[in-house]
């Protein structure tokens, strides 16, 4: 199969013959569709406008929960589209609507705003051939560009679905933001604003969404397990003192040390695969003085919510007990106190690998001729995973390197090829 794959009604005809025995009905059917066809040949003959905006959305700076002017962008393209009722939401996310014949099933097509560098960052993209360079530019600015990509298609094509779609731009993805974008949507409470690790539970009257595909960086993957984590910072605080005239007192780095030495010696499972560091570590005011405070970063990830949950539980009682042998080695009991604040909770969980909205992503890949891998991954998709809502994320296309660097970089050679997979994905996962 080569990648001219659908470039003609030749090229067409032969896939759906070689692949047909190997797809669901669904799949098959829809590319008898002469305006299902049109979608797809339109987001290949489209492909320049996509980098373009892929190039826009990323010269406008998204640090994660400060994503207003990025997010201002996708509102103005989601209305030059056409899309019904968008809205921003109270937590940042932009909303617009492609009504089918029923409102259900609904089905909700995201792409992240945010990215992990400071507002400061210099973002202008460079071009050099077929390679963009710039902080984002796969992960997301690929991303967003094919959701935009997927509403223009559709509409050109004047494609009709059975069910109802809702694009999203959405916050907070990326490192402390949380996911808080999906928390928002799924009306899921916030674990980190009650300072407690909870099972998610949704709010009454949020949204009734019944598949979720998030387009997340470069590639041709779909991710179906979800990497959970969990991650605190925790303040360790003391009296503090003279080094010479106040020695004896309880010590809160003392009191850190020996909880970051319990934490290294943690066995974890190597399948499911779960980790765990310490990334960061801060206190004190001189090299003369007994600090008065004290802290650190640590993160806790497994695709297991079980292994998540040891490793968690172990986390705790390793500081608890470093706490109290600190106090026990200089006879002070309650000298030194802990703060544990969650700082990130993402749920973990899998979609099973044949559940129907994977077997369909799947169909879709082998009907277009692609090679899509499947694996595992922290992604917007962790949120509808951990409430049992059919989820996967896949990839914009092309190839990406040097991702969360200021030197990413994306290759747009057949990058179109990840636009004709979402566009193909979004309207199958919109059948009855």
């Amino acid at each position: 199969m080569t990648r001219a794959v659908a470039a003609s009604a030749i090229a067409w005809t032969l896939v759906v013959a070689a692949s047909e025995s190997q797809q669901p009905t669904g799949v098959t059917q829809l590319l008898q569709d002469s305006s299902v066809r049109a979608a797809v040949n339109a987001a290949k003959a489209n492909e320049p406008q996509t980098i373009e905006d892929q190039v826009r959305f990323c010269e406008v700076p998204a640090p994660s929960l400060r994503e207003a002017a990025r997010g201002e962008l996708l509102r103005r393209a989601f209305l030059q589209l056409e899309l019904q009722n968008v809205r921003v939401d109270r937590a940042g996310n932009v909303l617009g609507d492609r009504p089918g014949a029923a409102p259900r099933p609904r089905v909700v097509i995201a792409a992240h705003l945010d990215t992990v560098f400071p507002e400061e960052t210099d973002v202008k993209v460079k071009r050099e051939g077929a390679i963009l360079r710039g902080p984002g530019i796969g992960d997301n600015c690929r991303g967003l560009a094919v959701l935009v990509a997927v509403i223009r298609a559709m509409r050109e094509a004047n494609v009709q679905t059975p069910g109802s779609i809702t694009f999203v731009a959405n916050v907070g993805e990326e490192g402390l933001g949380d996911l808080g974008g999906m928390k928002e949507l799924f009306g899921v409470a916030n674990p980190t604003e009650k300072r407690g690790v909870g099972v998610p539970a949704q709010r009454a009257g949020a949204m009734a969404i019944d598949r979720f595909v998030a387009i997340d960086g470069a590639g041709l993957h779909i991710t179906h397990v979800a990497v959970g984590s969990h991650r605190y910072r925790v303040t360790f605080k003391g009296p503090g003192g003279h080094s010479f005239g106040a020695f004896g007192l309880a010590n809160p780095i003392d009191a850190l040390g020996r909880a970051v030495a319990k934490i290294a010696e943690f066995q974890v499972p190597i399948q499911p695969r779960t980790t765990f560091n310490v990334g960061r570590i801060g206190g004190g005011t001189s090299v003369n003085s007994i600090p008065f405070e004290a802290w650190m970063e640590v993160d806790m990830r497994s695709s297991d919510p079980a292994s998540l949950a040891s490793v968690d539980a172990n986390f705790h009682k390793a500081v608890d007990l470093a706490v109290v042998e600190e106090n026990d080695r200089w006879g002070t009991p309650r000298a030194i106190t802990t703060v544990k604040d969650l700082v990130g909770d993402r749920p973990a969980g899998s979609t099973p690998a044949d559940a129907p909205i994977v077997r369909s992503a799947q169909a879709v890949g082998r009907a277009l001729g692609f090679s899509v891998s499947m694996g595992e991954g922290s992604t917007d998709s962790n949120v509808p995973i951990s409430l049992k809502i059919p989820a996967i994320t896949i990839g914009g296309g092309g190839r990406g390197s040097g991702v969360h660097a200021p030197s990413e970089a994306f290759d747009t050679t057949d990058a179109w090829m990840g636009t004709q997979n979402a566009v193909l994905v979004t309207i199958a996962l919109a059948q009855k």
